[in-house]
């Protein structure tokens, strides 16, 4: 019985513990939103919706090129090996097949490539160097409005910055000898500013050098995969 007691002694000590580390944590979550909340305030609507839109944009954008490319990545691999069985076994319409089932730029380039293969070896290529470009225009699509966010965020940043350095200085030059505390005010909004046009570029920057990784690897996928069609292509027969 005395071990018992001792024993549920000790798991409410735990219990208790653990519940206010829960509390600390809540508190330390709560006051770093509120003081992230206040900071933006205190910097301005003008200049912090700028750059707070500057922040949605840019996401919405990243998102929408993350799910893209990785619907783009395909299995080359496989792909290959299964229209060279497809070949094999029913020829080109076949392997057409194949393309046509499969998603992503790969695949889509194997089918321009199939569809031109009576025409010659030399009409493969140049359809299928024709049709890389083409995918990987559409793979960078949108690239350049999340540089633009990148770079339109810290010069506003910047400009809210300025801005606020001269209405300090218009403080100053309109009562003469001031205080520090009269245009820390101001000194205050303008470092916020960039503060925050920092941090928005910093979190695009991060995400575009991510995708510029995910564009390459597709594309050089999409580079082996065209010389492994045409070498399939000879293999079978399809094309002369």
């Amino acid at each position: 019985m005395k071990k018992v007691l001792m024993l549920v002694a000790a798991f409410g000590t735990s219990a208790s513990l653990f519940a206010q580390d829960s509390k600390v944590a809540d508190v330390a979550e709560t006051s770093f939103t509120n003081v992230l909340k206040q900071r933006f305030i205190e910097g301005g609507p003008e200049f912090m919706g700028v750059v707070l839109a500057c922040l949605i944009f840019g996401l919405a954008m990243v998102i929408e090129r993350i799910v893209y490319l990785n619907l783009a990545t395909t299995n080359t691999k496989k792909l290959v090996a299964q229209v060279d069985e497809a070949l094999a076994s029913g020829g080109v319409e076949a392997a057409k097949e194949v393309c046509r089932n499969t998603r992503g730029p790969v695949a889509s380039i194997f089918y321009q490539g199939l569809d031109r293969s009576e025409e010659g070896i030399d009409m493969v290529e140049k359809s299928v160097i024709s049709y890389g470009g083409v995918q990987m225009g559409l793979l960078e699509k949108g690239m350049s409005w999340i540089q633009l966010f990148i770079a339109l965020a810290p010069m506003l940043g910047f400009m809210g910055t300025v801005i606020g350095m001269i209405q300090a200085f218009d403080t100053i030059e309109t009562n003469g000898g001031v205080q520090a505390d009269q245009i820390a005010g101001d000194i205050k909004v303008a470092l916020l500013t960039t503060v925050f046009g920092l941090i928005v570029a910093i979190i695009l920057q991060v995400f575009y050098n991510y995708l510029i990784a995910k564009v390459d690897g597709i594309v050089n996928d999409m580079e082996d995969a065209s010389i492994s069609l045409i070498d399939v292509m000879l293999k079978n027969k399809v094309a002369k």
